[in-house]
């Protein structure tokens, strides 16, 4: 317990670092959304079926980002037991948390339209189901953190369970290719590049604002995480030094 009675330092998000990336982001978000609505062309199958890739395809690729994020600041906390680095998993896998829930939200719509499909078919896809098992893992991560005895040990369980999210990444990534299902490869070696040049540019502006989006949201979080784990260690001295 001895690891979670303080936590010194101001933060190296804070002051003008969070305000940069702050202004970016704003600025960006409105940018990405005129590309993938008005600048990129419609799809000649899909038709604005295929708009919400801009939004889908980018929200996996932060989610992966996160979990590989979770990864290396849970390995960290479980072997320092600095509370900082307990601050980054928490911070990261709420974030990440939303965006897979943002994946899992756009693919079943985006399926629908483009591909006519049954709803079972969707719901027992390979690729479906393995995002939601790590879904289910970021959940639980979170959860854990207020069912535990101590803030100590929900920090710990939560840093186990991120790192079983991070280790399911690789296997969503590979679900389609493993188990085929309905998912199309969009990127894969030697798969040629179909999207029209504006689509790509699209697709990429958009990309970079999800990641900037990201940045943001996991630095402000984590800023928050420290300040009440100080919150609440201030209030234990408080209660401490009421009863002695």
């Amino acid at each position: 317990m001895q690891a979670y009675e303080g936590s010194r330092g101001s933060s190296r998000w804070s002051g003008p670092g969070t305000l940069i990336l702050w202004s970016t982001t704003t600025i960006a978000i409105p940018l990405a959304l005129y590309m993938a609505f008005l600048y990129a062309p419609d799809e000649r199958v899909m038709g604005a079926a295929q708009r919400i890739f801009y939004f889908h395809v980018p929200a996996a690729f932060v989610t992966f980002f996160g979990a590989v994020t979770i990864f290396a600041s849970a390995v960290a906390m479980l072997t320092t037991r600095a509370p900082r680095w307990d601050h980054w998993t928490l911070a990261t896998t709420e974030v990440s948390w939303v965006f897979c829930t943002i994946v899992l939200l756009t693919g079943p719509i985006w399926a629908k339209a483009a591909w006519k499909g049954r709803v079972g078919d969707w719901i027992f896809d390979p690729k479906l189901a393995t995002t939601a098992i790590l879904w289910l893992l970021l959940t639980g991560a979170l959860l854990v953190r207020r069912a535990a005895a101590s803030e100590e040990l929900g920090a710990r369980l939560g840093a186990v369970l991120g790192i079983l999210a991070a280790v399911d990444v690789p296997i969503v990534h590979k679900a389609t290719v493993w188990w085929r299902g309905h998912h199309p490869v969009l990127f894969a070696p030697g798969k040629r590049d179909a999207l029209d040049p504006r689509m790509r540019l699209a697709f990429l502006i958009c990309t970079i604002v999800f990641f900037l989006l990201f940045g943001l949201l996991v630095a402000l979080r984590r800023q928050l995480a420290e300040v009440e784990h100080r919150a609440r260690a201030a209030a234990e001295r408080a209660s401490n030094e009421g009863r002695s």
